[in-house]
């Protein structure tokens, strides 16, 4: 695993949950606004960390409810994407595209853990 790499999906993963929380931020109002940032956050963060690979090198290794690669993958995607999308529903287009941007390159440097994945 490339550190630098590694330290990306880490940041890409706090973007996620940040354009999720926006998201709701954006779409509630009054009080209500603070729970729906804290449900919203705790879910997502909370499937992230239950559903893994087993021995994902990536990770800690443990799988609290261990999937296959390939759902695992979906996941990824639809999350670091889903956050990228929730940031541009926002208002917040540019950090959208830019969070998408970095996505891709992350993907695209780190093809031996698709291949990984797909095999898992």
């Amino acid at each position: 695993m490339h550190t630098a790499n590694l330290i990306l999906r880490f940041l890409l993963e706090l973007a996620a949950l940040g354009g999720f929380a926006a998201l709701a931020w954006r779409s509630t109002e009054g009080s209500w606004r603070f729970l729906a940032v804290i449900v919203v956050v705790v879910l997502i963060g909370a499937v992230w960390a239950t559903f893994a690979v087993p021995n994902d090198p990536s990770r800690s290794g443990n799988a609290p409810v261990p999937v296959p690669g390939a759902l695992r993958l979906l996941l990824e995607f639809a999350v670091l994407l889903g956050g990228a999308w929730a940031f541009h529903a926002a208002g917040y287009s540019w950090v959208g595209l830019t969070i998408t941007a970095l996505v891709i390159v992350h993907y695209l440097l780190w093809t031996e853990r698709i291949v990984w994945l797909m095999q898992n």
